[in-house]
């Protein structure tokens, strides 16, 4: 998580500014998992349809690598979005 988002924190003491790195830390692991979680099911449920094999079938194959692709392109246009008008309010702030 990029620092100037969560203002100075040089300015807290350091037991606390320990606390807030594990704290972001934390926050990024979770949602970390939550979107890979959300890629899993996600593709899962648009692309296997049966259990026939214990591998995927080709056709299945090439969907999930399809729609991760295109879930992965998404969460990063999204982000590089969020923190372009992010950037836009602090500017605006000053």
């Amino acid at each position: 998580m990029d620092k100037s988002m969560l203002g100075d924190l040089g300015t807290l003491p350091p037991e606390d500014q320990a606390r807030m790195s594990t704290m972001i830390e934390q926050l990024q692991v979770r949602d970390s998992l939550r979107m890979y979680n959300t890629l899993v099911e996600r593709c899962f449920t648009d692309c296997v349809d049966t259990f026939r094999r214990k591998t995927l079938d080709k056709q299945e194959e090439t969907c999930v690598k399809r729609c991760a692709e295109k879930f992965l392109k998404h969460s990063m246009r999204v982000g590089m979005r969020f923190a372009e008008l992010n950037q836009g309010a602090a500017t605006q702030d000053e």
